[in-house]
């Protein structure tokens, strides 16, 4: 039997009938409270000239109207559709999509990449600052209380493509070791003058090999290569330094790429391998990573940082300095946890004349009984201000014998007064729980940091500061488990810092608005603070 029954490109050539469905306007069939009006209403308030900034007068106009691409992506993240095709497959098929659209025709997946990479990169975070603007201009945010978090989140780097500086330094002192020898040599046989330093590496290298490559030329000597000819051995001794040459340049190109960092990824340099919470082997492995840092109030995020460091203690005052300049306005009160807590972070705060509620970092071991057990920390000595020494648990004294200054990452120098024992010979704790150091028990104290601990102590302790530490684990903690929990936002899509930054923005972007939408149909609005539950 034939098959009579023919296919074609065009599917509407079947002639199969369908009934016309009514309504034919999208705007029937989007509920009245859904969140995509909401975030339509808000972002046709911003104003978009730093967006438009990035397009050229000349050429052809963009395939999509600026603003309105930036409304399809906000609302994609909010929605926690993050891939380009996986957008530009909403535009096709979900409704709010077309609603959002209005008639034009749906963005190609590479303009939708284009546009997150390239024409966001300046007005990003403008943009975000202007929503925070209107937010706060309403009261829906206090501006008053800061509760401040990071968390880590991988990057889109390949995990085995680290470079570790350690590594580095092994092998670029070892090649320099044997060249040093392979110098010498070579300028016995051939009578040079060739000079070596290790400050100079690359450019000794390459007039050394400059050099030998004139010599051979003067000499008559021809370079040969394949099988069944010989190098003579000026040609190797060229060719050694070559290799040397490329592999000091590929080392100097790792040192530059670490700045202050141990570790970075080849196929992402902004990128540090760090600890990451998702450990699903179970071997503390390190995948290449950012550290993200968020500010919160009122339950909103007011502002997003994107640091390499893979510790929260240096990233407090540049966030806070850059989140303010955006928002345009300085929070009097900021809540952070142990992980903020320096030296450094307390005098900026004083200066600025902030109030810090930060938590100690031994704060949590206070309260264990263990610790009381560890008699070889200061915190179990008693100190007599008269003489300027700490008493042990076995009696012994500790007295000053001097002082140090020590130098922090960013340049911040404190000034640390040490303490030793006399003579920690025949202490049962010797060796022990206290010390095993030949000179004794030593401790280095800063008394600067000891005071401005203190009083940050006090802070929390209050009644004000314990609300403020609980709606700092609600709500900023909370926001990260949203986003990377309900959002299922755990890997970066992009590579680069400020592409990172930019999908951070868009996504921290949808977050608030849901937030807003989530206020608006709880009756919540204007509700800044949780309150302390009491039994």
């Amino acid at each position: 039997m034939t098959n009579t029954k023919k296919y074609h490109k065009n599917y509407t050539e079947f002639r199969d009938t369908y009934q016309l469905v009514l309504p034919l306007n999208l705007e029937g069939l989007i509920p009245e409270d859904e969140s995509v009006r909401l975030l339509s209403h808000i972002l046709e308030e911003l104003d978009y000239s730093s967006l438009y900034k990035a397009y050229s007068r000349e050429g052809r106009n963009p395939a999509i109207e600026p603003s309105l691409m930036y409304k399809v992506l906000v609302y994609a993240y909010s929605q926690g559709i993050y891939s380009s095709r996986k957008i530009e497959r909403a535009c096709r098929r979900d409704i709010n999509f077309m609603w959002l659209l209005a008639g034009n025709q749906a963005p190609d997946h590479s303009t939708i990449a284009r546009f997150r990479t390239g024409f966001l990169k300046d007005a990003c975070e403008d943009l975000f600052g202007q929503f925070c603007r209107i937010l706060l201009d309403s009261g829906e945010i206090s501006g008053e209380n800061l509760f401040v978090d990071g968390t880590k989140i991988e990057s889109k780097a390949n995990k085995y493509t680290f470079v570790w500086k350690k590594a580095v330094g092994k092998h670029e002192a070892r090649m320099q070791g044997q060249l040093e020898q392979r110098v010498s040599e070579i300028n016995h046989d051939h009578m040079e003058q060739i000079s070596f330093s290790p400050e100079t590496a690359a450019e000794d290298l390459e007039k050394a090999s400059v050099k030998l490559l004139e010599k051979m030329q003067e000499t008559g000597i021809t370079p040969v290569h394949g099988r069944g000819k010989r190098k003579s051995r000026i040609q190797k001794d060229q060719e050694y330094l070559e290799k040397c040459l490329e592999r000091q340049k590929r080392y100097d190109t790792h040192k530059k790429n670490f700045r202050g960092r141990n570790s970075y990824s080849k196929t992402d340099p902004d990128a540090t391998f760090m600890h990451m919470k998702d450990d699903h082997m179970r071997n503390a492995q390190l995948k290449p990573g950012y550290n993200i840092q968020i500010g919160v109030d009122s339950e909103y995020i007011v502002g997003v940082g994107v640091f390499s460091d893979r510790n929260d203690t240096n990233t407090l005052i540049p966030f806070v300095k850059q989140m303010e300049k955006t928002l345009g306005r300085k929070y009097e009160k900021i809540t952070a946890d142990a992980g903020y807590e320096n030296e450094e972070n307390y005098l900026w705060l004083e200066k600025e004349g902030r109030i810090p509620y930060i938590k100690p970092l031994t704060y949590e071991k206070w309260k264990k009984r263990s610790f009381k057990k560890e008699i070889g920390r200061r915190e179990n000595m008693t100190y007599i201000e008269e003489a300027d020494c700490y008493v042990c648990d076995q009696g012994r004294i500790l007295w000053h014998v001097g002082r140090k200054k020590k130098t922090s990452a960013t340049g911040y120098e404190s000034l640390q007064e040490i303490y030793r024992c006399e003579d920690c010979q025949g202490c049962p704790h010797f060796g022990g729980k206290c010390t095993r150091s030949k000179k004794g028990k030593q401790l280095y104290v800063s008394k600067l940091l000891i005071e401005k601990r203190e009083l940050s102590l006090k802070n929390i302790l209050s009644p004000e500061g314990i609300r403020y530490r609980m709606n700092r684990s609600i709500q900023v903690e909370g926001a990260f488990g949203v986003l990377k929990q309900d959002y299922g936002f755990t890997r970066f899509l992009t590579r680069g810092k400020m592409n990172v930054k930019i999908e951070f923005f868009l996504l921290c972007m949808g977050y608030n608005i849901n937030k807003l939408h989530a206020k608006i149909q709880g009756d919540r609005l204007q509700k800044h603070l949780h309150e302390v539950k009491t039994a």
